[in-house]
């Protein structure tokens, strides 16, 4: 299963975005969607999906840590 992830734009390069994830950063083609440095993005495949405000990204950031949390 792939999971999109929230990150947020460092770095742009043409057509490709340096992505940071809480301190990992990663590059992503970003030729998809219109962003600019600072933007919250969706990543998935690594390709930006979409933008998205600091409310949906830090949804999705507090429901990944939740699920990072849970021992099975």
């Amino acid at each position: 299963m792939c999971v999109a992830l929230p990150g947020r734009v460092v770095e742009l390069n043409g057509t490709k975005a340096t992505v940071d994830f809480s301190g990992n950063t990663v590059e992503a083609e970003a030729g998809l969607v219109k962003v600019k440095i600072g933007d919250r993005v969706l990543v998935h495949a690594g390709c930006i999906i979409q933008t998205m405000d600091d409310a949906e990204a830090d949804e999705l950031e507090d429901l990944f840590r939740e699920i990072e949390d849970i021992q099975i």
